[in-house]
């Protein structure tokens, strides 16, 4: 790899991401928000508190019964052998494995690795009990990660509705709902945030976030008005204001939405 390809794929590294692949680490990169998990500098594996683990994606979905995880987790992962023991004792087929762990590891890695997920940790030689499974550049994985960003935002860009609690608008557009968001709105209870309902359905939480945008920009559900005051205005003023832009900012992009809609 020559010096203006490896620039182009180390562009959303971090410094100290960057830093540990050039040594070829080994160990769990730790942050507010998920835990990256490196070998020989590439990313083996990730948790983060907003995303599913791959026991929910694999129990949920109904691919594994709970107690078979379980008995997995109890048998190899004291040796950090959880992957190849599911397999081995035929569990789950290699190829489904490997999918179901790398759609865990980009999910949780899209938080891990949030701008705004506070001051970075490295703990050299720790090891993830899952064990070996798929590993990943980590080039790749922060470049999906900043390209997830961007689609959310392309989708409606109001990050308020990945965190609130989802609530179903009091006068729904009437635009049809495919099947698949149709199942999070019967969830959507005014209670449960996304990554609630991620893992009531067995879904990884970014894909539920892509859902959850869909359905805001659709107008099937509110977008929370952000209470945050500006700097240098007096609260009560700052809020009444940015309350008022959001709520003209969300009638333009409908009216700009039913106007596209009209004349296709």
């Amino acid at each position: 790899m020559n010096g203006t390809t490896q620039s182009a794929a180390g562009r959303h590294l971090s410094p100290v991401l960057r830093r540990l692949v050039a040594e070829h680490a080994t160990g769990a990169l730790l942050r507010d928000s998920g835990t990256l998990y490196l070998a020989d500098g590439q990313v083996v594996h990730a948790e983060s508190p907003s995303a599913p683990g791959i026991d929910v994606l694999l129990t949920v979905s109904g691919r594994l019964r709970p107690e078979s995880w379980q008995w997995a987790v109890d048998q190899a992962g004291p040796t950090g052998e959880v992957g190849r023991f599911l397999v081995d004792s035929g569990q789950v087929p290699g190829g489904e494995l490997e999918l179901c762990h790398l759609g865990a590891l980009f999910d949780a890695a899209y938080f891990t690795l949030s701008p705004s997920s506070g001051p970075t940790r490295f703990r050299y030689g720790v090891a993830h009990w899952i064990g070996p499974v798929v590993p990943v550049p980590a080039h790749a994985v922060a470049r999906e990660a900043a390209r997830r960003r961007e689609l959310l935002r392309r989708l409606w860009p109001h990050p308020e509705v990945d965190t609130a609690p989802v609530v179903r608008a009091r006068n729904p557009s009437g635009a049809p709902v495919p099947g698949r968001r149709r199942a999070l709105l019967a969830l959507a209870d005014g209670v449960r945030t996304p990554q609630d309902i991620a893992r009531l359905l067995g879904r990884p939480a970014f894909h539920t976030l892509v859902d959850v945008r869909r359905l805001a920009a659709g107008g099937a559900i509110e977008t929370p008005l952000p209470t945050i005051p500006r700097q240098g205005m007096p609260a009560p003023v700052a809020r009444a204001s940015a309350e008022a832009e959001t709520v003209a900012d969300i009638a333009l992009l409908r009216r700009l939405r039913d106007g596209l809609e009209a004349a296709l």
